[in-house]
């Protein structure tokens, strides 16, 4: 287990340096294996030395690059593959372990595609107006799955917003909800944007 201060969706692409001897070791070890290593939200505290409070609900990350450092870190480039419960945490040995279990999403309902839509074009507002106002944010034209569920998911890994409502998205209960959250949440984004545009 990967305990980090953000979150990671499936398909979601997440670089990852690790440089505390644990993680180094983790790393070996997922290596050894199957490449696979869990990535879940610190709620309190820190990335580093432990003694943080974790969510229990994260992602299950493939390693798709490995590059190791000449001073023994570890620069890494990793996918989101899948959601996962994390049932109990273990002893750490040395690294953070825990038992989990696999969480797929719902099927989606049949009005999804109007919900996506209406999130997506939310989000390229929002992307706009950021863009407008100076943030760092990814270009209002970025392009998404044609699948809208993951579009969604995607949406929800780039969207200016921070670990706790992202957080809140990875849990939504179904990707209608999903997608009904994260218009809610990129509606509030808007009005903060356009009152700081218009000088509010």
């Amino acid at each position: 287990m990967f305990p980090l201060g953000t979150v990671l969706f499936p398909s979601a692409v997440l670089p990852l340096h690790v440089f505390e001897p644990r993680y180094r070791a983790l790393v070996r070890d997922c290596l050894a294996a199957e490449r696979e290593l869990g990535v879940v939200l610190i709620e309190r505290g820190s990335e580093v030395g432990g003694g943080d409070v974790r969510a229990d609900v994260g992602t299950v990350a493939h390693i798709v690059e490995a590059r190791e450092l000449p001073d023994g870190r570890w620069a890494l480039l990793t996918v989101g593959a899948r959601r996962m419960r994390i049932d109990a945490w273990l002893p750490d040995a040395p690294y953070p372990l825990a038992d989990v279990v696999a969480w797929p999403d719902a099927a989606p309902g049949p009005g999804h595609d109007e919900l996506a839509a209406a999130a997506l074009t939310r989000l390229r507002r929002v992307l706009a107006l950021a863009a407008e106002a100076g943030d760092g944010a990814a270009p209002a034209t970025l392009e998404l799955s044609e699948d809208p569920v993951l579009a969604v998911q995607q949406a929800a890994a780039v969207a200016p917003l921070g670990p706790f409502d992202r957080q809140r998205l990875l849990v939504a209960s179904s990707p209608d909800a999903r997608a009904t959250l994260l218009e809610e949440l990129l509606t509030g984004v808007e009005e903060v944007l356009a009152l700081r545009l218009a000088g509010g």
